[in-house]
């Protein structure tokens, strides 16, 4: 598959699984260096949505745990229950990072369909 670094197309095979993180990265990579110098604020997470399907499965990036947070997630949010015993102060931290990042998430799928919808 045709990849472009540094201004320069290269060719890569894929024979693993890190094969694909690598060219992830470049894309994350390369959508920052885009904001930047563009004043831009094209998602990285979006760059990688809208061109893995062209070098790979999206299963491939599809984590079961990370399915799970966001399932309880949303569990949570439905039935405004803990995700675990306890208030806020006594939730695991690492817990409270992946909640706020599926929520800042989700409000960008949701106010995306609100932009499309109109």
């Amino acid at each position: 598959m045709p990849v472009m670094v540094d201004g320069q197309y290269e060719t890569r095979i894929f024979t693993c699984e890190q094969d694909v993180w690598d060219v992830v990265d470049l894309i994350i990579e390369e959508t920052k260096e885009m904001n930047e110098t563009s004043g831009k604020s094209f998602s990285p997470s979006s760059s990688v949505k809208s061109q893995l399907p062209f070098f790979a499965c999206n299963n491939i990036i599809f984590d079961k745990e990370f399915q799970q947070d966001i399932e309880r997630y949303i569990y949570c949010d439905n039935f405004k229950t803990p995700a675990y015993p306890g208030s806020y102060d006594q939730q695991p931290a690492l817990w409270v990072q992946k909640s706020f990042l599926i929520k800042k998430a989700v409000n960008k799928i949701q106010n995306k369909a609100t932009e499309d919808g109109k």
